[in-house]
């Protein structure tokens, strides 16, 4: 008998949006939500454009296949709008980690509950019903927007990984990597609820 898989595919529904398993079929809605913004500009984001959607998708699609990732898009459930993408990513079945990545969101839904009500789904959905014992996240040195972002969550900085890789351009990359372990969870999911509380609306 095959072990269970680490990762289980499913829809996570909050009160403002909705991340649903990424298809083929959202290559165009893919593509509005990074016009908003211009988001593939952003020289240290993978966000997807025309030139690459098709390996975008690829990639994330046999991430998927190979057990290594879930690729979700995110849904503004009022409207029912593509507005972002995000994934878990690198999974460890036997340690039971995995990261949070491939995040973007467009330029109109920055700054708001978005990303706090995406990852209290997440990380929910890892710790609660996955048995995660750590979440990391990873991001761009010169990402200080990411940084910020991913220390207001409540993850604490584990280290820099010098040249860690290479982009298409020949640059090496320092990555930055933060976690949140099994045991912070309790008082980090308080936290970003007690974030969500405060937002006037909820996307």
């Amino acid at each position: 008998m095959d072990p269970q898989p680490y990762l289980i595919e499913t829809e996570l529904s909050g009160k403002g949006v909705v991340l649903t398993p990424l298809l083929r079929s959202h290559r165009e809605a893919l593509l509005c939500a990074e016009a908003d913004g211009n988001l593939s500009e952003l020289w240290y984001t993978s966000v997807p454009n025309a030139s690459n959607i098709d390996n975008y998708l690829d990639n994330a699609l046999l991430q998927k296949q190979q057990g290594l990732a879930l690729p979700f898009v995110v849904l503004d459930k009022h409207s029912n709008t593509l507005i972002g993408a995000t994934r878990y990513c690198n999974a460890d079945g036997l340690n039971k980690r995995l990261e949070i990545g491939y995040t973007w969101y467009g330029k109109s839904y920055q700054r708001s509950a978005v990303n706090t009500q995406c990852k209290l789904l997440l990380l929910s959905y890892a710790f609660e019903q996955l048995g995660s014992i750590a979440v990391e996240f990873r991001t761009h040195w010169h990402n200080q927007a990411s940084r910020a972002a991913i220390a207001r969550l409540g993850a604490k900085q584990d280290g820099v990984l010098r040249n860690h890789s290479v982009d298409d351009q020949g640059c090496y990359r320092d990555t930055v990597v933060f976690s949140i372990t099994n045991h912070e969870w309790p008082t980090v999911k308080r936290s970003l609820q007690h974030k969500l509380a405060r937002y006037p609306s909820q996307v």
